[in-house]
């Protein structure tokens, strides 16, 4: 069987992971064809929540790693190295719990996941190959928040503001930046950073080519 390489991209909320991991994906299918090339999302593994009212929703602190089902995430990328096809549930962030849609997600040479959480969960960091941290400023970082959460996510400035004072900070702090020391390679100016896109296309390529 064709080894499986699985690559981390965390970082804080924010700070270009997934802009990285698209634009990595994207150029390279592009250039080689969907074939051998998967990507998943850490967020879609938030828990369920449906059995909870939208008020009880709203108080889960979303950066907290028990807000996600590592455990399905870690069985998932698990069968994907064993050559198996996965479910990925997909996540409403207006409703705040998964919906009743899944993602189908080949199996690949190459796996790649973002999030915030990868590289604090033990469990998780033994089965990544390769592990990225972006390295983005907090300020930037909370800039690009609250843009996101109020054009995409239906949320209003006050929200957050308090989601930031209150959660994501101190999680940041707390289960993130420790994670750090776990990365490989280290990313300044996320999703942007054009070197580092194509330090991890070159080594995708040579994977994709032995």
């Amino acid at each position: 069987m064709e080894k499986t390489t699985i690559i981390a991209i965390a970082g804080a909320s924010a700070s270009g992971k997934s802009l990285f991991a698209s634009t990595v994906y994207q150029e390279l299918v592009a250039e080689l064809g969907g074939r051998g090339i998967a990507i998943l999302a850490e967020d879609a593994y938030y828990r369920d929540q449906s059995h909870l009212s939208f008020e009880q929703r709203q108080l889960t602190n979303y950066d907290h790693p028990a807000a996600f089902e590592h455990e399905l995430l870690v069985e998932h990328l698990e069968q994907l190295r064993n050559g198996q096809p996965v479910d990925m549930p997909q996540y409403s962030y207006k409703t705040h719990t998964r919906t009743d849609s899944t993602i189908k997600v080949q199996p690949g040479r190459v796996i790649m996941v973002e999030g915030i959480l990868l590289l604090n969960d033990p469990k998780l960091r033994k089965l990544f190959d390769i592990s990225v941290f972006m390295d983005t400023p907090l300020d930037v970082c909370l800039l690009r928040r609250v843009l996101r959460d109020v054009e995409e996510r239906g949320r209003s400035i006050q929200s957050v503001a308090d989601q930031y004072e209150e959660t994501v900070r101190p999680a940041f702090f707390e289960f993130i930046l420790p994670s750090k020391q776990f990365a490989d390679l280290v990313v300044t100016r996320g999703g942007q950073n054009e070197i580092a896109i194509d330090l991890i296309k070159s080594k995708i390529r040579q994977l994709l080519a032995e």
